[in-house]
């Protein structure tokens, strides 16, 4: 009963120390993870107190890889990386290879064989999903261009990181390594390095295979028939059951990894119908084990190492945050992107996390990687998961700064692409300028095409501003708040703006400009917080429209009509509660609202 209760405790107190880390992490606008990380690091053998068992939560830790990987393959979506393929594709893997060699020579000034530097290199080039999501998600990028580059990326890299974890068994042998236990846990035996490598590439392609054609025949046929008894918790059992089974077997009988296994559960999974339900069943177990595994990967690190190592820490923090970060801003813009979206990605690679800490897990395992490799890993996640959100709020004002300096920020963007004119449209007179051209822009600018109302688009991205003019839209390229870019839109003239971009520092920004320019314009602007609209209505913005709000009184109104409510009556009210969200005590406006003005064809 003394190894349950070792279990039992390792659970429990990694569980709680885990959620009081991931809390105050998150008072301090700290990632949970980071959290979980010190968590561990609380309950392990370099602090006092309870020390937990290192070889139940290494078993733990490989149970949180395979949820955890199971949980990648799931939303894994081929269409997203197609769509950014021009760019995610050669950009992650060229700076895969930068970032790998900035590793492998910090390994060698460290005195580590070329084995330690590969692992060591490739830990230090991948960065957190996990922690790119969060961060995304928390500033409204995840639906725009920087975002969907940004998460194209990082699945290019998880993929890269997965075909590592299957050749690094094969090939460590001649790295310096030993040979890792490949068929039915018994040593494999030694062929050669290309004869092993090319078994391996054998066993893997033929497991790809049969989860291709077989897998994703028989596990959604599986799960739908635990689905039509109607019992839930059968449900979820064959969910965990195809994943933690599959990643099994693969082990077993073609000798790939776990993670590969889970992660090919997961991807054939996730064409089947059935993929959200599965999705939301497993995640309360996926989110469990994901925090063990982070609470296990701390009770590893030896804290002491930063004051033993301080300067090799800080070269690990500078290959992660500074090295990768200006390899991806050199990588974006060689494509053509503008130095905005090239931030954006340099801020979101500029952190490791959890394919880092499985990559040391099995560098060690093999005997290529150090111990204080793993320690340096680890210090280098903690560190530049912690100072990740700084980098974005960097990248932010670096754009904006440059975005006030037209011509330094084309000098930048001029590096591999011909320079596009900012302005490609005839003057125009009683105009829309709209800003911004995603879903909300596009959606406005159809719409006023089908009245043949006349309009221009200000918009940053390059690419859609090129497809825009090729279309006979008037286009003008850059940043809206930067000088001479309202006025290449004519927006002294204009009879309206509308702030199509949902960040309301920018829209404030460009009110003013407009304003400046054109005091009589009408505007229509876009926010996400009720005291922001509060604050535009305060400074006289025709109209404000909070997304949450407008798709509240929607669902009102036809709720209201599918009870009986007659329409008139339904409007009316929904009119009512509209009027009624917006009486709240306001100072007086520095400009009054301007009058909605008549539609050119309107009857006077």
């Amino acid at each position: 009963m003394q190894h349950a209760t070792e279990l039992i405790s390792i659970i429990a107190l990694g569980l709680v120390c885990a959620f009081i880390g991931g809390m105050l992490a998150q008072r301090i606008r700290l990632p949970p993870l980071v959290g979980y990380l010190v968590a561990g690091i609380a309950i392990g053998p370099f602090t006092p107190g309870f020390v937990g068992d290192p070889a139940l939560a290494s078993q733990l830790a490989e149970l949180g890889v395979i949820l955890l990987m199971f949980g990648v393959g799931l939303h894994f979506s081929i269409g997203d990386l197609l769509a950014v393929r021009t760019i995610a594709l050669p950009g992650a893997i060229v700076q895969i290879g930068v970032a790998t060699a900035m590793g492998a020579g910090l390994a060698w000034g460290f005195g580590w064989g070329a084995g330690a530097g590969l692992v060591f290199g490739l830990a230090l080039s991948v960065a957190s999903t996990v922690v790119l999501l969060r961060a995304l998600e928390g500033r409204g990028l995840l639906d725009t261009d920087k975002g969907r580059i940004a998460v194209g990326w990082l699945i290019v890299e998880d993929l890269a990181m997965v075909v590592a974890l299957v050749l690094l068994p094969a090939v460590a042998p001649a790295l310096g390594g030993e040979a890792a236990e490949m068929v039915g846990h018994h040593a494999a035996p030694d062929h050669g390095l290309w004869v092993t490598l090319g078994l391996t590439l054998a066993k893997v392609g033929v497991f790809i295979a049969v989860m291709l054609i077989g897998g994703r025949r028989v596990v959604p046929y599986l799960l739908g028939l635990a689905a039509r008894t109607g019992s839930r918790e059968l449900f979820t059992l064959a969910v965990l059951a195809s994943a933690v089974g599959i990643a099994y077997a693969s082990s077993e009988l073609f000798g790939v990894s776990f993670a590969l296994g889970a992660f090919f559960a997961g991807m054939v999974l996730a064409e089947s119908d059935l993929s959200h339900q599965a999705a939301a069943d497993s995640l309360p177990l996926q989110d469990a084990f994901a925090v063990l595994f982070f609470v296990s990967v701390g009770m590893l690190f030896d804290p002491g190492i930063v004051l033993r190592e301080p300067l090799a820490i800080l070269g690990v923090v500078g290959v992660i945050v500074l090295g990768k970060s200006l390899a991806a801003i050199a990588i974006v813009l060689a494509f053509g992107h503008p130095v905005g979206t090239a931030l954006t990605i340099a801020a979101s690679l500029a952190q490791i996390g959890e394919f880092s800490f499985i990559l040391a897990g099995l560098g060690i395992s093999l005997k290529l990687l150090p111990p204080e490799g793993r320690d340096l890993i680890l210090g280098g996640a903690l560190l530049s998961i912690t100072l990740n959100p700084l980098f974005f709020g960097l990248a932010d004002r670096v754009s904006r700064w440059l975005g006030e300096r037209p011509d330094l920020r084309r000098r930048f963007e001029r590096g591999a692409a011909a320079p596009l004119p900012v302005r490609a449209a005839s003057a125009l007179s009683g105009h829309a300028v709209i800003i911004g051209y995603g879903r909300v822009g596009s959606a406005i600018g159809k719409a006023l095409q089908d009245w043949n109302l006349p309009f221009v688009v200000v918009e940053r991205d390059r690419r859609r501003v090129e497809e825009l003019r090729s279309q006979g839209v008037p286009a003008v390229f850059g940043d809206a708040t930067a000088p001479g870019i309202l006025d290449a839109a004519d927006i002294g003239s204009a009879r309206l703006v509308v702030v199509a971009t949902p960040d309301p520092h920018q829209a404030r920004r460009l009110l003013t400009k407009a304003r400046a320019a054109n005091p009589g314009i009408d505007s229509v602007v876009r926010t996400h917080s009720d005291s922001e609209r509060r604050r535009l209505e305060e400074d006289g913005v025709g109209l404000v429209l909070m997304a949450e709000r407008e798709l509240a009184l929607g669902m009102m109104t036809y709720a209201l009509r599918s009870l009986g409510v007659r329409e008139g009556e339904a409007r009316l009210f929904v009119d009512s509660s509209r009027s009624e969200s917006q009486e709240t005590p306001l100072a007086e406006p520095d400009q009054p609202v301007p009058e909605l003005r008549q539609r050119r064809d309107e009857p006077e």
